[in-house]
């Protein structure tokens, strides 16, 4: 009687525990347990440490008179938190190094897939399940770990090292961590699947994830539309704002014509204002992102990696399914 992979796959006794993760289940938790214990672990103890950072920050806060007293910037002990933002900037690209690209390499490398295609498994199947405990797992841990440094961060966002524009805050805050996780794994997963070797895929991924930081730095401005704000000139342009990131600063005259900032930077004040008086210029205008629009980048943002993950996944199983 030949036996199949589901029946090598099925535990000889079967406990309340062991009925949750039968068959395909069992054999891929068991296939990858020591990547997802790995993650499971450094999600607990990262979420514990977010903890104890916020307990630390009230103390010092409070110890200082905040918030009726603008406390002095940097403050004291908030350097331990850039030992975090680099970890939570890490993280998605190590899930992509170190749990998507071995995902399907691996089993190339080892033969694995090969024996599925001579069981009752079918390969998509197979991968299904597989991507399944990969993704769910990536998004997990993008998501507790957001929650917990989101929780950190946003009542003491005018103290933060970081401002809601800058990555440290915006890439790791909201959606946009757990999607960033889930882009990176399925870019890893894509790439170990077209590679087929498991060091070579894992490198191909580590360097796609440092060109995709600069992509996605580039790309952060255009997430919502610009704004614009005028006003005469020699008056605060920050005051009558929220929490603005400036793209670009003109000056304009009263018909709003723009001229660019340094049109009128002579070489003496005299010669600047009769510049000025030359082109009727009276207002200092920028093109700023305000804080307001922060969640809409976000969400925006997460949206667009969530595509590109699914456009991934589909040419994966695609592939995997239909290439010998």
């Amino acid at each position: 009687m030949s036996t199949t992979l589901t029946d090598q796959a099925r535990p000889a006794t079967r406990g309340p525990g062991r009925r949750l993760l039968g068959g395909l289940n069992w054999l891929v938790l068991r296939q990858h347990r020591a990547a997802l214990i790995t993650v499971a672990v450094a999600v607990v103890l990262g979420s514990a440490w977010m903890v104890h950072q916020r307990h630390q920050l009230a103390g010092v806060l409070d110890s200082l008179g905040w918030p009726d007293e603008q406390p002095p910037l940097p403050v004291p002990g908030m350097g331990r938190i850039d030992l975090t933002v680099t970890a939570l900037a890490m993280l998605p690209v190590l899930l992509g190094v170190f749990l998507g690209a071995p995902l399907i390499a691996g089993d190339q490398e080892r033969g694995t897939l090969q024996l599925v295609t001579t069981q009752s498994v079918s390969r998509r199947r197979w991968l299904t399940v597989k991507l399944a405990w990969c993704y769910g797992t990536a998004l997990l841990a993008g998501t507790v770990l957001s929650a917990f440094f989101t929780w950190l961060w946003k009542p003491y966002r005018t103290v933060f090292p970081g401002r809601w524009y800058d990555p440290t805050v915006f890439d790791h805050t909201g959606p946009v961590l757990p999607a960033l996780c889930l882009f990176l794994t399925a870019a890893g997963v894509t790439t170990g699947l077209l590679v087929r070797r498991l060091l070579p895929a894992m490198a191909i991924t580590f360097a796609f994830a440092m060109a995709f930081q600069i992509a996605w730095e580039m790309l952060r401005t255009h997430l919502a539309p610009s704004r614009m704000y005028s006003h005469p000139q020699g008056g605060g342009i920050r005051e009558q704002l929220t929490d603005p990131y400036e793209l670009d600063r003109w000056i304009g005259s009263a018909d709003g014509r723009l001229y660019g900032w340094g049109t009128c930077n002579k070489s003496t004040e005299a010669a600047s204002d009769a510049c000025l008086q030359e082109h009727g210029i009276v207002n200092d205008v920028i093109k700023y992102l305000d804080f307001d629009q922060m969640p809409a980048m976000q969400w925006t943002g997460a949206g667009l990696l969530l595509a590109a993950a699914a456009a991934l996944t589909a040419v994966t199983l695609w592939r995997a399914s239909t290439k010998p």
